[in-house]
């Protein structure tokens, strides 16, 4: 019979960081070579992982229903990948990485930040879909989604010296055929997409 893990009254499953090397540590990224010893008591090295910055994403929909996408380059797959807005949690406690502490009132200033720099739309209707790990396996920090319904255009793009990116309208019906044809291809922005999309009931 399944058994809930949460029905354990102990965790013995945690691993012990014993030693941590900083490889390389900048404003980007801290990554780091540790040592771990494992439940069992085997001590079980390198193994590596990151700190980055905590992040938004944001699913933004336009006045008639449809979605504010952009294109980009992902250096990554190496490749021009449509996706939803995103960016960093700039910390206002001075930080240069996130631990998804960040409330989310405070990611909620990054989204629209983000929403307006990146195409220039702004939104008086926002919803917290969900905080989730970027990726849990090597990394620690926190993806924080949101909806933005009725967005309007306001403005120009405002954007970083890094980012060379355009801005695309696109239906639901084409995104969905995006994603079911492998060609949505930011995981995170893929389950953006279908808690969006449920809370909106489409």
């Amino acid at each position: 019979m399944y058994k809930d893990s949460r029905d354990n009254k102990r965790d013995d499953l945690a691993w012990e960081e014993i030693a941590t090397e900083h490889i390389i540590k900048n404003e980007w990224i801290d990554f780091r070579k540790s040592t771990f010893r494992f439940p069992d008591g085997t001590v079980f090295e390198p193994y590596y992982s990151y700190s980055r910055k905590d992040y938004v994403v944001i699913v933004p929909f336009d006045e008639e229903g449809n979605l504010i996408c952009v294109r980009q380059y992902r250096q990554g797959i190496r490749e021009v990948t449509t996706e939803f807005p995103a960016g960093g949690i700039e910390r206002s406690d001075g930080r240069e990485y996130g631990n998804g502490k960040e409330n989310v009132e405070e990611a909620l200033l990054a989204a629209k930040r983000e929403l307006k720099e990146e195409t220039g739309f702004e939104s008086d209707d926002w919803t917290h879909l969900i905080t989730v790990p970027s990726n849990a396996t090597i990394a620690d920090n926190y993806a924080f989604v949101y909806m933005a319904k009725g967005c309007r255009k306001v403005s120009g793009q405002n954007l970083d010296d890094t980012e060379f990116l355009n801005v695309e309208i696109n239906t639901p019906e084409y995104i969905e055929g995006l994603i079911k044809s492998g060609g949505f291809q930011q995981s995170v922005h893929v389950m953006a997409w279908l808690l969006a999309k449920e809370s909106a009931a489409l």
